[in-house]
Formats: structure tokens, C-alpha cells, sequence
């Protein structure tokens, strides 16, 4: 079947996408195949189309295009879309129609089919500039998100280690130590997903591409790598990355400022006309790999301070930070990689991308705040949960959710399509957004279902530890709803002897897995909802395979 999206791109350069509002298939005969139309457009409108639709492709024929105007049907273009018969004189198989309200003069149309690499009536070749389609077909066997980026996740992880260098050993190794275990690695995985789904789609594309492309405009990855500020001032040693720091023998004189470098202008863009389409084959900017890395270092900086504040004995299958190295060394560990992480981030060169990986690591302390109050209120002399299910607690735990899981998900999604060039306005990261939130939402829900279904061995991290610690997750809420006798174990935080063996009886007693898997459902059914807007191509269906094991993973 036609999709109307993905057509707007077919003629960019010819007529302006957003006007188009029709696209017919049909034979020379005047037999329609199938159509798209906007939600205002009736069936009987593209029968008319069609009517005109063979005389218009007779008229113009040897320009390999043709265009009519209508009073009633606006100004409609044609063309074929398979190669002719070997009789030169034969009709092309099959024609396509687009409706379109905007004008473009014919003469301007006939002088773009004239510089087209091929103006005959013929299928259009997979490079040709104005006919076709950015993406090929997609493929019946979706693609698996993994094994489509496993190359870069994998160079990733292991340029990623260059970052975490110190002067002190002890910090070198706590701050590698959970890199060194197997991971999800699914925020990392998000970012270069929705920069191959999205890039070229933004109106900065062309710039953020010559930046990666030219020595001295500050993307290639080697730039990345480079500080903004002299060694001797930053005194940050990586023996990874070794550079001179000032030496502590003696006073610090001051010194002459570097002369300034001049950056390489960038070259004329593409005029307001050009309206830019998916970036084929998919691509990666420099900027959008070390993006990824900097989320998963925060997600790593943020398990750290976790761990220890939970006292879990475990992460990742394997001992964990404070088990191993003490509570000290385990908050050092974590402040130094967010350390790390404001460094590399501010190399990126994007302000926009700064703001929100910067409120991404506020909203991670926001989100302890609100999880330590509904545990620790009367400690803190705060007001802790309500004493009756309602919606004010689902509200602080949905709250806690996103501050905690899905903030990071979401924002490091906009940021990839923000360093592709998307601008104020247009709608690609807000696509991102939207998925990344639900999407986070609907994994941190399907977590705390695994904390009742799940054992240690599975999760790499202790089953119950939820109750444990004395948090009332959505299966608890839900089975509060059905038991009025969960409200106070909830309230005195499953503190007494028995309190957590009696919880989780009552969980299994109602439908509280159910609903809270539902509940992810939900989300992850919106996250994929808002990828319709994104053109078609393998990064897309990756997301949207990844919508489905979200809800169904059991790890």
C-alpha cells in the first residue's frame, strides 16, 4: 500500500512537500491500484484524478514527467514508476499521480527533469536525485535493534574506557567496574537508533555533517577528544589520553594567552527550497557515538551512588561497587565519571544538548529525593506517602519513574536528533522525546514486575529488594486497591517481621502484575504510536521492535 509520509519526500526538489495531499497508483488505462489521500479527501476526488490521468502522461511523455493544472483538482504531476516494455511505443506499467495545492512553474520543472542523470520513462535507478524513494523497501524480517548498531556499541564500549583514565589506579578501577559486565547498554542503544532513524531530516543536517566532515569545525572524533582549554589550566590527567599538566613544584606564573584558532567557514547550505530527507545510507556523527557514551557513563555514575544508598550486594550478576570497594570509593567513583561526562559533553559544541544531559543528571537526584521521602519521610520531617491509595501516590510514583529511569532515555534521544541538526520547531525531537519517555517508563514498570517474578540469577541484582528497601512499587498500588490490608504494611514500609512474605502474597493474590504490565503496554504502545510521523527505514523498525521487548523482556 502507498504511505502519504513517505511519498511528500519522492519530489522535494519539484513540488513542496507539504502541500501534497493525493497519491494514486493506477495503470495508463486509468485503473486505479491503490491511493493515499489526506483524512478530507474522498475516494470519488482520486477516481477524478485518474480520469485525467492518461491523457496528462500522453501529453508529456518523452520528458519522462508530466504536470497538469486543474481548477478542481489543483496541480497534478505524473510519472512512471516501472521501466517500459521493450517497444518503445508501449505504455510504462504502472503510473504514479501526486495532487498537489502548491504551484511550481513548468518551465523551473521541465529544466530539473532536463539536469535529472535520467529523464527517460523508466524505473528510477537507487541513486537518482530527484525521483527516488531515500530508504528502499522495507524488509519483511524486522531488524533486530542490537545486531543493527552492534558494530558501534561495541567500538563504544571500548573507546569508551580512553574516558575513564585517572592519576589514582584505585579511581581507574571502580570507575571501569561496571563497564567490565555485561549490560543492556539499551540508553546508548537509543541514541544511535534515533540518530540513523532522524538524521537529515533537520534543517541543520547539511552543517552538522561538514562539521563532522572538516578538519576544524570541531565534530570529527578526534576533535572530540581534544580540550577546549589549555592542559596546564584543566590539570586533569588520563593516562589513556596523556597530556602535560602544570607542575606543583613551584608558584604558577602567568602565561600569554594561545592565539585564537580560526575556524573554516562553512560552505553556502541548500536554499530554504530544499527540504531535507533521511540521511541513505544510515549514519552516525562523531557527536551523536560520544553522546552515547556519555549517557550510558551517567547511567553508570547514577548505579554507583545506588547501590550504595540501597545497600545492594549486587549488580550486573557480580558484586557490587560498594560490596567491593566500600561506600567511599563507590560515591568517588560516581562523581568523577559525571565529572568526566560535563567534559566530554561540553565538546559537543551544542548548548541545547548541554542544557539537557545537565538536567538529566538534576532530575537523578530529584528522583532519589522523592523515592528516599516515600521511604524515609518521618527522618526527613517530610510528608511521606497518603494513607489511602489514590492517585496522589501513583502520582509520585510515576514521578520517581521518569526522574530516575526515563528522563535519561528521553532527553538523550532528543539531544542524538538535536546533533543532527534538528531545529526549534520542527517536530523530529520531539518524536524522540515522546518515545523516550514512554518508552522509559514502560521498562522501569516491567523492573518492578521482575522484582516479584524474578530471581537473583535472572535480574543480576537481588529479587524483592524493592520491598527490601521498603518501596511500594505498581504491583503493590495495584494490590492496595484490591487489599485494603497492603495500605499498612506500605505505611510502615514493610518493616515488621512477616511484612514482606505477606506483600508479596498479596500481590500474587491480585491482579497487580497484570495491571502494571498493562500499564507498560500502554506506554510502550505510544511509544510507538509517535514513530509514525519518521520515514520508514531499518533504525525505525528497530524502535519499534524494541516498543514490544520492553514489555515482554524477563531480564
Amino acid at each position: 500500500m502507498l504511505n502519504l509520509a513517505n511519498l511528500r519526500t519522492l519530489l522535494s526538489r519539484v513540488l513542496a512537500p507539504p502541500s501534497l495531499h493525493t497519491v494514486a497508483l493506477f495503470t495508463p488505462e486509468g485503473e486505479l491500484i491503490c491511493y493515499a489521500s489526506e483524512p478530507n479527501r474522498t475516494k470519488d476526488h482520486v477516481r477524478v484524478l485518474v480520469g485525467l490521468s492518461t491523457e496528462t502522461w500522453q501529453e508529456t511523455r518523452e520528458q519522462g514527467i508530466g504536470r497538469v493544472d486543474s481548477e478542481q483538482l489543483g496541480h497534478l504531476l505524473v510519472l512512471p514508476i516501472e521501466s517500459p516494455k521493450k517497444d518503445e511505443d508501449d505504455e510504462p506499467l504502472l503510473l504514479l499521480a501526486l495532487n498537489s495545492q502548491s504551484h511550481v512553474p513548468w518551465e523551473q520543472l521541465e529544466l530539473k527533469v532536463s539536469t535529472a542523470p535520467q529523464a527517460q520513462p523508466q524505473a528510477p535507478p537507487a541513486k537518482d536525485t530527484y525521483f527516488s524513494t531515500p530508504n528502499p523497501p522495507k524488509s519483511p524480517i524486522r531488524p533486530d535493534p542490537y545486531a543493527l548498531v552492534a558494530p558501534q556499541l561495541k567500538e563504544l564500549r571500548e573507546t569508551l574506557l580512553n574516558l575513564l583514565g585517572s592519576s589514582h589506579p584505585s579511581l581507574t578501577e571502580i570507575a571501569k567496574y561496571y563497564f567490565l559486565h555485561p549490560s543492556k547498554q539499551l540508553r546508548p542503544l537509543l541514541v544511535l537508533l534515533f540518530s540513523q532513524a532522524t538524521n537529515g531530516l533537520g534543517s541543520n543536517w547539511y552543517r552538522k555533517q561538514w562539521e563532522a566532515e572538516c578538519e576544524g569545525a570541531g565534530g570529527r572524533a578526534e576533535e572530540l577528544d581534544r580540550p577546549l582549554t589549555r592542559a596546564d589550566v584543566l590539570n586533569d590527567w588520563n593516562p589513556n589520553m596523556p597530556d602535560n599538566t602544570a607542575s606543583f613544584q613551584s608558584s604558577f606564573t602567568l602565561r600569554p594567552p594561545r592565539s585564537p584558532l580560526q575556524p573554516p567557514l562553512p560552505p553556502p547550505f541548500p536554499p530554504a527550497l530544499h527540504v531535507p530527507t533521511l540521511a541513505a545510507p544510515l549514519t552516525l556523527l562523531p557527536t551523536q557515538v560520544r553522546l552515547a557514551q556519555i549517557v550510558e557513563m551517567i547511567h553508570v555514575a547514577s548505579l554507583l551512588h545506588d547501590d550504595v544508598i540501597d545497600k545492594s550486594p549486587l549488580r550486573r550478576g557480580a558484586a557490587s561497587a560498594p560490596a567491593a570497594f566500600g561506600n567511599k570509593l563507590s560515591v568517588l567513583a560516581g562523581d568523577f565519571l559525571l565529572g568526566r561526562t560535563s567534559a566530554a559533553l561540553s565538546r559537543l559544541g551544542e548548548n541545547e544538548v548541554v542544557e539537557l544531559i545537565a538536567s538529566v543528571i538534576a532530575n537523578l537526584v530529584e528522583g532519589e529525593i522523592l523515592q528516599l521521602k516515600s521511604v524515609h519521610a518521618d527522618e526527613l520531617g517530610l510528608p511521606g506517602l497518603s494513607p489511602s491509595v489514590g492517585q496522589d501516590n501513583w502520582n509520585i510514583y510515576l514521578q520517581k519513574t521518569y526522574l530516575k529511569t526515563a528522563s535519561l532515555m528521553a532527553k538523550g534521544a532528543r539531544a542524538a536528533v538535536v546533533l543532527g541538526g534538528c531545529k526549534e520547531g520542527e517536530v523530529w525531537k520531539e518524536v524522540a522525546y515522546a518515545y523516550g519517555r514512554n518508552l522509559g517508563i514502560a521498562f522501569q514498570l516491567v523492573d518492578d514486575i521482575l522484582d516479584y517474578e524474578a530471581g537473583d540469577a535472572t535480574l543480576g541484582k537481588p529479587g524483592g529488594a524493592d520491598l527490601q528497601l521498603g518501596l511500594a512499587t505498581g504491583p503493590a498500588l495495584f494490590a492496595w486497591e484490591e487489599h485494603p490490608e497492603m495500605g499498612p504494611l506500605i505505611q510502615r514500609k514493610f518493616e515488621q517481621p512477616g511484612d514482606v512474605e505477606l506483600a508479596r502474597d498479596l500481590v500474587r493474590r491480585s491482579s497487580g502484575v497484570e495491571r502494571t504490565r498493562d500499564l507498560a503496554r500502554a506506554h510502550a504502545d505510544k511509544a510507538r504510536e509517535v514513530l509514525a510521523v519518521l520515514p520508514d527505514s531499518d533504525a525505525k523498525a528497530a524502535l519499534e521492535v524494541l516498543t514490544e521487548r520492553v514489555v515482554k523482556r524477563t531480564s
